[in-house]
Order: C-alpha cells, then sequence, then structure tokens
C-alpha cells in the first residue's frame, strides 16, 4: 500500500500497469456512480408500483440523492485536497455501497428516499474524487491523455446504463439496480488500496465551509419540499412555510458566502458577466434535460407499454451521439466560436422534445415514433454540452477553474433537483396520476413543451450573452483560462467536472 505523497514532479506512467491500475479504479467509481444515475429513472414506474408509492414518493426517490449531491459536491474536492483524495474517495465508495445495499433492501418509500439522500453523501465524495486520483497521479505529460480516456471510458460507462438497468428491472428486479453497486463497490475498493498511491495539497489551511454547506442544503430541501407538496393535497401552510424558510436559507447562504475567507462558494467568480451568463443557460437546458428523463421513461412504460428494457435502449441513441459528437463540437467551438452551438444546440434539442410529444398510448413503431426525436435531441445535446463547458471555464482566471467548473456542476444539479419537483405540478400530474397512461399521456405533452421552452430560452441567453468569435480569454497570457480536458461527455445529470489544479505556465 502507498501512503505518502508522491514529490511533484513524480507521478505514474498512463502506459505502465501503475497507471492502467488507477486509471480503471477511477472509471469504475465514478462509473458506478454514473450508471445509478441512469437506471433509476427507468425502474421508477416499477418501483412505485412494488412499494405503492405516490408521485411524491418516486419525485423524492430522486431528488433524496440530487438533494445532498448538490450540497455537498462542492466540499467533496475540498476534503480530498486536505485529507487524502484515495481516502476520501475510498470513503465514498463505501459510503455509496452500503447506501445502495439499503436501497436495495428497503421495504417502503420512506426507507428508499432516506438511503437515497445517504446515496447522494457518498456520491459528493467519489464523483470530484474520481477525477482528482487522475489528475493528481499522473505524470504531468500524461495527465491530459489520462483525462481523456477518463472522459471516454465513463462515456461507455453512461451508454451501457439505460440497457442495465432496463435489463435487471425486467430481470431480477428492480432491487437490483442498487445492489449490483456493492460488488462494483468491492473491486473499486480492493484496486485503491493496493494500487492508488495517496495525495493531497500539502498548502490546504483553514476550516471547511460547513455552515455554508448546511444553508445550501436546506435552501434546497425546504423549495423542493414545497414545489413537491403543492402538487398534491395539503394545507397552504404545508408549503409556504417550508419555501419561506427555504428563500430565508438562501439569503443567509449568499451573506454567509460573502464575509467568510475561504466559503464553499466564492462569490467574487460571479463577477464575471460571461459566467454568471453560462449558468443561467446551465440551469435552463439542464433543467429541460432533467424534466425530460424523469418523465420520459415514465411515459414509454405507462402511456406506450413499453417494457423496462426498450424504454432504456429507447433513449440510447442519445447517449451514443453525445458519445461521438461531443469532442468534434468542442473542437469546432474553440475554432469558430462558441455562439453558433450554444444558440443552435439548444433549438435543436427543443425541436427533439417537441417531436417526442408524438410519443402516445397508440405509439407501436419505434423507429417512427421515438427513433427521430431522440436522434434530434442527441444532435442538439451533442452541439451545446462541451461548448458551454469550456465557455465557463474560458470566463474565470486558470486558479479559480476548479471553483467554476464545480460551481457549474452544482448548478446543473441545482436544476434538475427543481425541474422534478416542479414540473409534476406544473403539468397537473400528482398523486396516483402516473399510473394511468391517458394521464400521463396529457401530462406528457405539456412536459415536452415547457422543457422545449427552457431550451429555446436557454438559446437565446446564449445568443444575447456570450461574445462572438473565439474562447473569450483564450491565449490571453495576461489573464490566462482555463481549458477543459474533459473531450467526451454523455452524462445528463451535469456537466463534467474539470481538473482545477492547473496553473498558468511561467
Amino acid at each position: 500500500m502507498t501512503t505518502a505523497e508522491p514529490p511533484a514532479a513524480a507521478g505514474v506512467r498512463l502506459a505502465s500497469p501503475a497507471g492502467r491500475w488507477v486509471l480503471a479504479c477511477s472509471v469504475l467509481g465514478s462509473g458506478m456512480a454514473m450508471l445509478d444515475g441512469t437506471v433509476v429513472n427507468i425502474a421508477l414506474p416499477r418501483l412505485g408500483e412494488d412499494l405503492g408509492a405516490s408521485l411524491a414518493d418516486l419525485q423524492w426517490t430522486v431528488n433524496g440523492y440530487l438533494l445532498t449531491l448538490a450540497g455537498l459536491i462542492l466540499l467533496g474536492g475540498g476534503l480530498g485536497d486536505r485529507y487524502g483524495r484515495r481516502r476520501v474517495f475510498v470513503t465514498g465508495v463505501v459510503w455509496f455501497a452500503l447506501a445502495s445495499a439499503l436501497c436495495g433492501i428497503a421495504q417502503d418509500s420512506a426507507t428508499l428516499i432516506a438511503a437515497r439522500a445517504l446515496q447522494g453523501v457518498g456520491g459528493a465524495l467519489l464523483t470530484p474524487g474520481s477525477l482528482a486520483l487522475v489528475q493528481s497521479s499522473f505524470r504531468q505529460e500524461d495527465r491530459a491523455k489520462a483525462v481523456g480516456a477518463w472522459s471516454g471510458l465513463g462515456g461507455v460507462a453512461g451508454a451501457v446504463g439505460p440497457f442495465l438497468g432496463g435489463y435487471l428491472v425486467d430481470g431480477p428486479g428492480w432491487r437490483w439496480i442498487f445492489l449490483i453497486n456493492v460488488p462494483i463497490a468491492a473491486v473499486v475498493v480492493a484496486v485503491a488500496v493496493r494500487h492508488v498511491p495517496e495525495s493531497r495539497d500539502r498548502n490546504a489551511a483553514g476550516s471547511f465551509d460547513v455552515a455554508g454547506a448546511a444553508l445550501a442544503a436546506l435552501c434546497l430541501a425546504g423549495i423542493t419540499y414545497a414545489l413537491i407538496a403543492a402538487s398534491g393535497h395539503v394545507s397552504l401552510l404545508t408549503v409556504v412555510a417550508p419555501a419561506l424558510a427555504g428563500v430565508v436559507c438562501g439569503v443567509v447562504f449568499v451573506r454567509v458566502e460573502g464575509r467568510r475567507a475561504r466559503p464553499m462558494l466564492p462569490l467574487s467568480v460571479f463577477a464575471s458577466r460571461l459566467f454568471t451568463s453560462m449558468n443561467l443557460v446551465t440551469l435552463c437546458l439542464y433543467a429541460a434535460i432533467g424534466g425530460v428523463f424523469f418523465v420520459l421513461p415514465v411515459q414509454l412504460q405507462i402511456a406506450a407499454g413499453y417494457s423496462a428494457l426498450r424504454a432504456g435502449i429507447a433513449t440510447l441513441p442519445v447517449t451514443v451521439l453525445m458519445l461521438l459528437l461531443s469532442a468534434p463540437a468542442g473542437a469546432l467551438a474553440q475554432r469558430i466560436g462558441p455562439r453558433p452551438l450554444l444558440t443552435a444546440g439548444p433549438l435543436l434539442t427543443g425541436a427533439g422534445l417537441l417531436l417526442l410529444t408524438r410519443v402516445s398510448p397508440g405509439s407501436s413503431s419505434y423507429v417512427a415514433d421515438v427513433l427521430p426525436a431522440v436522434v434530434v435531441q442527441g444532435l442538439g445535446m451533442s452541439m451545446f454540452v462541451a461548448p458551454l463547458t469550456a465557455t465557463v471555464l474560458a470566463s474565470v482566471e486558470v486558479d479559480h477553474s476548479g471553483v467554476a467548473s464545480g460551481v457549474n456542476n452544482a448548478a446543473a444539479r441545482v436544476a434538475q433537483l427543481l425541474a422534478v419537483a416542479a414540473l409534476p405540478l406544473a403539468i397537473g400530474l400528482s398523486d396516483q396520476a402516473y399510473r394511468s397512461p391517458h394521464a400521463v399521456d396529457t401530462a406528457f405533452s405539456k412536459a415536452m413543451w415547457i422543457c422545449a421552452g427552457l431550451c429555446g430560452l436557454a438559446s437565446l441567453l446564449a445568443a444575447l450573452l456570450v461574445p462572438s468569435g473565439a474562447l473569450p480569454g483564450v491565449g490571453d497570457e495576461a489573464a490566462p483560462r482555463a481549458r477543459p480536458e474533459c473531450r467526451t461527455h454523455c452524462g445528463f445529470s451535469a456537466p463534467p467536472l474539470e481538473p482545477g489544479t492547473r496553473r498558468p505556465a511561467r
């Protein structure tokens, strides 16, 4: 076991056996979390049937995980820098596995929701930690290739997720979408302990912003609870009280972050107009994506009569297209500038969502009714994901790239969290109505129009707020900007996290 931090100039080579072990460990760890994010939505209809869950329970099954993940992910990387990246990564993997096991044996929706929240804590530790291992373990000359391999292999995990999830739900049962994480985690821990060197930031000092993390989580929890409760038959006080509490916590959070020497969310990054506008675009786009992938599996299984396996495979073209085209789109954005792709990509995505309104109880042909829509949607998403990440990083100085990436990733998860909470209320789907094919079909069409509208708003913001020409700041020696190293991306929940340890050349 390697416990000492290697010298700064040292590190393993990507082509060496040690390098392959490090890469495999990191990919398996992040892939486990990515698989969980893609398969749970496929399982929602069957899960609801087996546990007698209401729609609110299904919303919390998704949002319980997103709430703790979004609230704590900005702290996850900091813990690794301070206490050891391998140690925190392994802790996250073990935590995630134990919570997954609890999800798998849950006998009621309340236990499942609590276990999903615990899963989010583990995800907040292992998600940034997986990339931190790659960035800190390899030699300087091999890091870009290692990060690219990590990103591409993670894309393969994302592509496998819907198929595997559908197979498990239709075969052994929905519980195995959680239980399968246990043996994967055991392999990851064994490899990490034996083959991954420990590393940490020797200059890390000061206290962690626990108060900021708690206030952020309470803010999101209050608003999310109010939105979900509003779609049920509850009193006005049940909705207004948590909503007000969430808003108050949000205001206090901003004040606390503005006064702390080492805040979880440095408000200074929002001094960049471009960074702020790109996060608004992120909120719109990932709210739309989160809403689609919450209601589409329900529409396919309840209204269109698909099996879980068919529903999982139905969206596979989106993942494949993102896997193949996100890197070329990022390269094109560097040549012509991000604005054309950030304007056209969301519009094309919105067109694909409107095509999905053709999916109905009478949709017997996948090729005619579903495939054209998901292909158009996948092409649109492939156009904007990589340029969006690149523009976010280029909007801040390179020393702040880690913070910028973390904030953008958290913004995407918050957008998905709020979309899952608010969309059923907006489309009039509540209680047990998700079991009715007619009610689901009616609500689904409304949802696609709302999500397409969010894509249109994102396109408008990009057209108005993103400068024309090359990525801003790239090549400016006076204020060097970071460039993304993750070239491939096919996850739905958030943009790829980028390494935050890069420094300008001297």
